[in-house]
This record gives structure tokens, sequence and C-alpha cells, in this order.
């Protein structure tokens, strides 16, 4: 399984990556434009909506699990939200299945 987890942490970082660095190019860190382009079409208030309750999800798991099984770096994960749930989530259930590999805990 790690290595499906590396594979779609790689993914996760790449693919938001490739559509948000352009746009940060040519407009700059531009907020206000950002979140008024986001928000312009139901279909896209609808994706940015879906990706918010996700990211809250991920990290309501990364730290209650995380404490739960004594995680060393929580940090890490949580951080990489900044990025979104679709590098965040893989890259914790990562971490994850490695340290209870290492702690000798069941998955």
């Amino acid at each position: 399984m790690q290595i499906i987890y590396i594979l779609l942490s790689i993914a996760g970082l790449v693919l938001p990556l490739t559509q948000f660095v352009p746009w940060l190019s040519e407009h700059g860190l531009n907020v206000p434009l950002l979140l008024q382009q986001a928000t312009s079409h139901h279909i896209s208030a609808f994706a940015w909506a879906d990706v918010l309750v996700s990211g809250i999800a991920v990290a309501v798991l990364i730290v209650v699990e995380g404490r739960k099984i004594v995680m060393p770096r929580l940090w890490l994960p949580l951080v990489c939200l900044a990025v979104g749930p679709s590098l965040a989530l893989p890259l914790f259930l990562l971490l994850r299945e490695r340290h209870l590999s290492t702690s000798g805990k069941n998955a």
C-alpha cells in the first residue's frame, strides 16, 4: 500500500499545482480575484465547497487518529492541506502506515 500512497501523494501535489502555478504567475497572489474566479460559477463553487469540507474532514482525521496512535510529525500532513486534501490525505495514510509498521501495531 505504501507505493500507492506515495503515487497518490505525488499526484495530489502535481495535479493541483499544474493548475495553480500558471494562474499565480499570471495574476500574482491576488486573493480577491482567486475567490471571485473560484466562485464565479455554480460548478466551481460546488467543487470548492467539496474541497473545503474534505479538507476539514482530513484535518480532523489527521489530528484525532494521529494523536490516538501517537504519531510524530502530524504538522507535515496538516501543512500539506495548503495544497489540498489530495496531497494531505495520502501523505497522512503513508505516514500512518509507516508508523504502525514500525511500532508493531496493526493497521
